[in-house]
């Protein structure tokens, strides 16, 4: 029994391939006898042609590892893929770090610990890579004597 013909205007009018187009076994004389669209529309209501349910990607083991990831596992040596620079931009790294600094100094500012025109010293260092990080600035504070509880207004 050849359906090829019943299969190929199934496919169109279900908008599929003709691989997801599937027939009523039992009713298979009748969609044999259906030679127009309209014959294969009536079948469609009917449920004796049906379309089958696009088969997809599972992201389930996908999903699982990125969970993983953002705990922190996975991410050893061999996982690593590019260079250090390109996990982490060397741009990116800067303005991480410089962000940090120039936020730590404006706090230092805001709560007067230090004066605007040690603020400003210590802002234009920051901008010229003066600093390694936070404890950095704080280490120079110390030994330069920075800070308006030791003495200075």
């Amino acid at each position: 029994m050849k359906l090829k013909t019943q299969k190929r205007l199934a496919a169109d009018l279900l908008k599929c391939s003709k691989k997801r187009v599937s027939f009523d076994t039992e009713r298979l004389d009748e969609i044999k006898e259906s030679i127009t669209k309209r014959d294969i529309v009536g079948l469609i209501k009917d449920k004796a042609i049906k379309k089958k349910q696009a088969k997809g990607i599972s992201r389930v083991r996908a999903n699982k590892i990125k969970r993983q990831r953002t705990k922190g596992r996975k991410k050893g040596p061999g996982s690593k893929k590019g260079t250090h620079n390109a996990r982490l931009p060397k741009k990116q790294a800067w303005m991480n770090k410089v962000r940090v600094q120039r936020k730590f100094i404006k706090e230092l500012k805001d709560k007067k610990i230090i004066t605007t025109k040690s603020y400003r010293m210590l802002y234009s260092k920051t901008s010229g890579g003066f600093f390694r990080s936070r404890k950095h600035i704080k280490i120079y504070m110390k030994e330069n004597d920075l800070t308006r509880e030791n003495g200075k207004s």
